[in-house]
């Protein structure tokens, strides 16, 4: 079994044993601030409706008209630095700042080149900050220009997943906290395997994905339960139901088990530790991490439901349970599975949209948190093809905790040492 990664760890769930890579430039470590003891009071949880499909958010990926010289390889630049353990970026349609989720329970803003001393949204008094507890995840609704909301998926001081909806404030680089509304709910029978990753689909709804439960070879037996929402990725309509009222949000009507045969918000089950999950188009990547021997990327179909992706059945491409012999029918495969041997834990990237780098284009990318080397695949007739990897490039960084976007499609990578680092081209 693997150890777990405690120490200043990071949220990702499984272990590793070998020493770690350095980055191409110097990292600093940030100590964590010290957690509150202080609970505050969050706002209750809600009922659900049912909802109609959402119409499509999905928009076409930018052209570059511009002639660039050619490109002779890649590089990391840094664009921030000395943050507390950073683990998601993200940014709202059409806005030039980055938002950085930092592990203790903050947002801060890149604006500029600057990273803002008051952070956007501040609720360490609120989050579990503890092993692979704390805030997770965030995603901005696609109508934030509009509406100002946007929502985080964090640990509340006893450990169980929180989605909170907030809305920016009058000054739009601070959120109000005055108008959280709490989303969704589940107790969390262990401090790992959480999941925490948001994000909005091509069909407008809010995916939401979670872990197992935690404890090894599936503890408590959730993996091949769809009428659990832990080791499931989740859909819901944040639009539907009763915005402000007591009803939090519908169910979409054609999620798989809205019948009752399972979680009416499960969209996809058999998911280990869905770390970091994106949509490219109507097709959906999982980083899923695995439990002794392998890790792996999950590509199928997001307008597909009710998916089964194996775990713990499988590991990988691999029989985990049992070791040997398993009926993988019915199962969804991984695009690509590799071994742990220097690596510990898949992070999920996503598929470069951006215009900077036009030669990238609908190439993945994804990272491993032991590994820190960066590598890519392109997803074509069903199938993970032309895999490169880019490390002698851009070098290896010491634990990778996850990627991120701009609202220009440029992708960014966070380590746990307290940097950001965007991927640009070398010509």
């Amino acid at each position: 079994m693997r150890r777990i990664i405690v120490l200043g760890f990071l949220v990702l769930l499984a272990s590793c044993t070998n020493s770690t890579f350095e980055p191409t430039a110097t990292t600093t470590s940030v100590a964590e601030e010290p957690s509150t003891t202080t609970d505050s009071q969050d706002p209750a949880p809600s009922s659900t409706t049912t909802s109609q499909p959402a119409s499509s958010t999905t928009t076409e990926p930018p052209t570059t008209t511009t002639t660039l010289p050619p490109l002779s390889g890649l590089a990391y630049e840094k664009v921030a630095e000395s943050l507390p353990f950073p683990l998601f970026v993200d940014a709202p349609p059409g806005d030039g700042r980055l938002f950085v989720a930092t592990k203790d329970g903050q947002v801060h803003i890149v604006k500029d080149a600057t990273t803002l001393v008051e952070p956007f949204l501040d609720i360490r008094e609120l989050a579990r900050n503890d092993g692979e507890q704390g805030l997770l995840g965030l995603a901005f609704h696609p109508a934030y220009s509009t509406n100002g909301l946007f929502y985080v998926h964090y640990s509340d001081r006893h450990g169980d997943t929180k989605v909170v909806e907030y809305r920016v404030s009058d000054n739009a680089d601070l959120a109000d906290l005055e108008s959280a509304r709490l989303v969704f709910f589940t107790t969390q029978p262990a401090g790992n395997h959480n999941g925490g990753m948001l994000a909005f689909g091509p069909d407008g709804y809010l995916y939401i994905a979670l872990g197992d439960g935690g404890g090894a070879n599936d503890r408590y037996g959730n993996g091949q339960r769809p009428d659990t929402v832990l080791g499931g990725l989740l859909r819901i309509d944040v639009d539907g139901g009763d915005p402000g009222g007591e009803v939090a949000y519908a169910i979409p009507v054609d999620n798989p088990f809205v019948d009752g045969a399972g979680a009416a918000e499960v969209w996809a089950y058999g998911l280990r530790n869905p770390w970091r999950f994106s949509f490219d188009g109507n097709l959906l990547y999982i980083g899923d991490v695995g439990q002794n021997r392998w890790e792996e990327i999950d590509v199928a179909l997001a307008s597909e439901p009710g998916l089964n992706y194996g775990w713990p059945i499988m590991e990988g491409t691999h029989c985990f349970s049992p070791s040997s012999g398993c009926d993988t029918s019915g199962l969804q495969m991984p695009a690509v599975d590799y071994s742990s041997g220097r690596e510990c834990s898949v992070v999920g990237g996503y598929v470069y949209r951006g215009e900077a780098i036009p030669e990238l284009q609908g190439r993945y990318f994804y990272s491993d948190y032991c590994g820190g080397w960066l590598r890519s695949f392109v997803y074509e007739d069903g199938e993970a093809t032309d895999l490169q990897d880019h490390t002698e490039d851009v070098g290896s960084l010491r634990s990778v905790t996850s990627f991120g976007t701009d609202a220009l499609g440029e992708i960014y990578v966070t380590t746990s040492g307290g940097d950001v680092w965007k991927l640009v081209a070398e010509r």
